[in-house]
């Protein structure tokens, strides 16, 4: 089999042990999306899209058109850099997301908004380094409006918990869990804990599950708070996310490209 990475970032850990478990048996081929060459006169048997710029995705729309299969889609892709279209896909579907309003820029909301309690900030649209704050009071979202005056926002209300993100993935329908001290705490971003799946509270690893048939995915990643008393809330979600550490991730990555790739072959050739 041949299978394509679309990265810039070959080197990545998740993608380099999959390659490493790959690479005995299959060629493994590294698809730059600023330098795409000659991909699509003879496109790999299936792609791994770890990359969400207008160039990936542009690449792995036309894969796609040629039939050949992209994990995660690109359109699936796309939809999760929109936090507005993916809160009303979640909640439409009766997913626990966070209810969510969307402003075009922070200048034309801030203005004599007066937040009832503390809320959460995003960027409407995910990217690096984006916009994530949580805004107790008028003057901290006058300073936010300041620093970010055109920036299209999401705003959330801030759910009361523990600080700690419960960070689900799943690569197909294999879970794996982590917690992480919250960017929103008082002391910022904190170290990452292990967490065995068998210890998430009862439906969690389902709940993930559903939500990526809901949004059409093969490997994501599912952002949960707990509420209290086990009871979860989805505050993001996201594709093809790093899941750095996570025993035998890399072996279900392989194994998820290697029957996505059959499956082409099956049917294609």
């Amino acid at each position: 089999m041949r299978i394509g990475l679309i990265t810039p970032e070959p080197g990545h850990p998740l993608l380099a042990g999959t390659a490493a478990l790959l690479a005995p048996d299959h060629a493994v081929e590294v698809l730059d999306p600023l330098a795409p060459g000659d991909a699509l006169l003879s496109p790999a048997d299936v792609y791994l899209l770890k990359s969400k710029t207008p160039h990936a995705l542009g690449l792995a729309r036309d894969l796609e058109r040629r039939g050949v299969p992209v994990v995660n889609s690109a359109a699936a892709t796309g939809l999760c850099q929109d936090r507005t279209e993916m809160a009303e896909l979640a909640l439409r579907a009766g997913l626990p997301f966070a209810a969510t309003r969307t402003f075009d820029s922070l200048s034309a909301w801030a203005p004599g908004a007066s937040p009832a309690g503390p809320v959460v900030v995003k960027s409407r649209y995910s990217y690096r380094g984006d916009l994530v704050a949580r805004v107790d009071d008028p003057a901290g979202l006058e300073k936010l409006a300041a620093d970010w005056p055109r920036e299209p926002v999401v705003v959330q209300a801030f759910a009361p918990n523990s600080g700690w993100d419960h960070k689900l993935w799943a690569i197909g329908d294999q879970v794996f869990s982590a917690l992480r001290r919250s960017e929103l705490s008082p002391g910022g971003r904190g170290p990452t804990r292990p967490l065995a799946v068998d210890e998430l509270p009862a439906g969690w690893a389902d709940l993930v599950r559903r939500t990526g048939a809901v949004f059409s995915l093969d490997v994501y990643g599912v952002d949960v708070i707990d509420t209290g008393d086990g009871t979860p809330l989805i505050v993001d979600i996201n594709a093809f996310p790093g899941i750095r550490g996570q025993a035998g991730a890399p072996q279900a990555l392989a194994a998820l490209a290697l029957r996505r790739a059959a499956g082409r072959t099956r049917f294609t050739r």
